[in-house]
């Protein structure tokens, strides 16, 4: 709710204006009285809070954001299975029982999404942001800048937020009375499921005792999501070359061009990343190094070429 939530908050219409931060009494009369709008302030920051603690309670980064293409909520579950968890993202139409319509996904990994989401959300920032200081915390990030997540088959778009200040927006037309206000930017992120949307449970249970480590396997997908950002942006001409991209990552462009063939993994490793298939002793410079672009030759390098079983 936020074009309702900025109304709500508006001081102008008791009277008042806020410029760079402070409030200060305005010429305008006030239409609102002040007890209604401090009971209102009361109301909406117990919601908050509340969402809040519902969401950090979660390890769910997208839950509430992330939606199919026929605007049904994906909401987060998870399977345990020899030991293991693994979360997903779930259409509401399939967890009622209907099949995903044609063209729709209704499954999706939660911790794939939510790595390219992030990447993607913390790239375009930075690039944009003319050094503005972003949070730690991605769950602070998708907060405070993320709106909405809409996934299909073969794209992810994001809705972002980026809220603009008085001072810092020149056109009148970006504030009102001195207020904050948000503008809303959509962006496309290509990206293919690796499980398809008709599978329920576990695709397969790991074959052997030692699967790959959480903490390697996390650092492998997120390093997968933003080499395909990486390949976006210059597809899309919004990085000149990968010396940009290691200036605005903070890198040396060996790194970047080490790190860039991930984009063109295969589906079949991605998938074996996320459930827990993937050899114990891939690395990230093993994968990257590894990368033919013949994905049946990658998966025999990497290991991950035994066939899948739905």
């Amino acid at each position: 709710m936020g074009a309702l939530a900025h109304l709500l908050k508006n001081r102008f219409y008791i009277g008042e204006v806020v410029y760079r931060g402070e409030v200060h009494g305005g010429e305008q009369a006030p239409i609102v009285d002040r007890a209604l709008f401090a009971a209102v302030q009361a109301k909406l920051a117990a919601q908050a809070r509340a969402r809040r603690c519902r969401l950090r309670g979660s390890p769910a980064l997208l839950s509430g954001r992330l939606f199919d293409n026929r605007g049904n909520r994906m909401s987060p579950t998870h399977a345990n299975k020899g030991g293991a968890r693994y979360r997903y993202y779930v259409s509401q139409a399939v967890l009622q029982n209907k099949p995903p319509p044609s063209g729709s996904v209704g499954r999706v990994p939660a911790a794939e999404i939510e790595a390219l989401v992030v990447a993607t959300l913390r790239s375009h920032l930075s690039a944009s942001s003319a050094g503005e200081q972003l949070p730690d915390n991605d769950r602070d990030l998708l907060e405070r800048h993320l709106e909405r997540v809409t996934l299909t088959p073969n794209h992810l778009e994001l809705r972002l937020r980026q809220i603009i200040e008085p001072a810092q927006a020149h056109d009148p037309a970006n504030t009102s009375a001195g207020c904050p206000t948000a503008s809303v930017t959509t962006m496309a992120v290509p990206w293919t499921s690796p499980v398809p949307a008709a599978v329920k449970g576990i695709i397969h249970v790991p074959p052997h005792n030692t699967p790959i480590k959480a903490s390697r396997r996390e650092a492998l997908l997120i390093a997968i999501a933003k080499a395909r950002q990486w390949i976006d942006d210059l597809a899309h001409g919004r990085a000149a070359s990968f010396a940009v991209i290691a200036r605005r990552e903070g890198k040396v462009e060996r790194h970047i061009r080490l790190l860039a063939p991930l984009a063109f993994v295969s589906p079949r490793i991605v998938s074996a990343l996320l459930d827990g298939t993937a050899p114990a002793d891939l690395t990230l410079t093993k994968l990257a190094r590894a990368l033919p672009y013949c994905w049946a030759e990658q998966e025999r390098r990497v290991g991950t070429s035994a066939p899948f079983h739905g």
